[in-house]
């Protein structure tokens, strides 16, 4: 059985005993009811497994041991995905979640013309980053920014993306994967709210040079097809 993994925020890669934050420590101790010399796992989110095992497991400063090291170099397919904040707080939530474990490099929330819903809880947020990142296993956690306006965020060049818009206009659209393949290692998908990008914003993110895509033949929701690019651009 693997051992579990937990998040520590700027771990000093030379120190040997460590002791936990009290949430993390009543986790261990309380939660799972982890005894002293049961192993586990640490990560900064920034490439490092460190494993451990428990020497003091007090439920509010439980201290580790750190064995052995690992440094993880991050995955060369980077894919960014920038979706606009849905109006159900619970479904982007979800998307962060999925999208995590997919293994997504940087989410960008949106704020476009249709996005009903501009409070963004960033803390919360990042927290379901971390908790996707440890029940997935992976050392490296997902990149969340700020909330960004659309037309300001089309402003940055995004220089040597490969940049592409999901949208549901009827057009011409390429198939993400033909379109990609060969492409640069750094991707970036544009996905609208609910009711979709305005014919402005389209035309804007076209003039911008990025390229309409297909995510398959059927209208999906907003949460649903960040998922989908989110798979797709994993794959490529």
């Amino acid at each position: 059985m693997t051992s579990p993994f937990f998040y520590i925020d700027n771990i000093d890669p030379n120190v040997v005993d460590v002791t936990l934050n009290e949430e993390t420590s009543k986790h261990i101790v309380q939660v799972l009811r982890m005894q002293n010399d049961e192993q586990l796992n640490l990560t900064d989110g920034k490439g490092h497994l460190f494993e451990a095992v428990i020497t003091n497991n007090n439920k509010k400063r439980c201290e580790v041991k750190i064995n052995s090291k690992i440094q993880h170099s991050p995955a060369q397919n980077h894919f960014t995905i920038a979706i606009s904040i849905l109006k159900n707080a619970t479904r982007f939530e979800w998307f962060l979640e999925k999208a995590t474990e997919i293994g997504v490099s940087e989410i960008i929330p949106l704020v476009c013309k249709r996005t009903e819903r501009t409070h963004f809880r960033y803390d919360r947020m990042n927290g379901i980053l971390i908790s996707a990142m440890l029940q997935s296993q992976q050392t490296w956690l997902p990149k969340l920014h700020q909330p960004a306006e659309f037309d300001k965020l089309l402003q940055n060049k995004f220089d040597n993306y490969t940049k592409l818009i999901a949208h549901c206009e009827e057009e011409t659209k390429q198939s993400i994967t033909d379109k990609l393949i060969n492409q640069s290692n750094n991707k970036l998908i544009l996905i609208g709210p609910e009711g979709d990008f305005t014919k402005e914003e389209i035309e804007l993110a076209l003039q911008n040079n990025f390229v309409p895509v297909s995510l398959g033949n059927t209208r999906l929701r907003s949460e649903t097809a960040g998922v989908v690019a989110a798979t797709l651009l994993s794959l490529l």
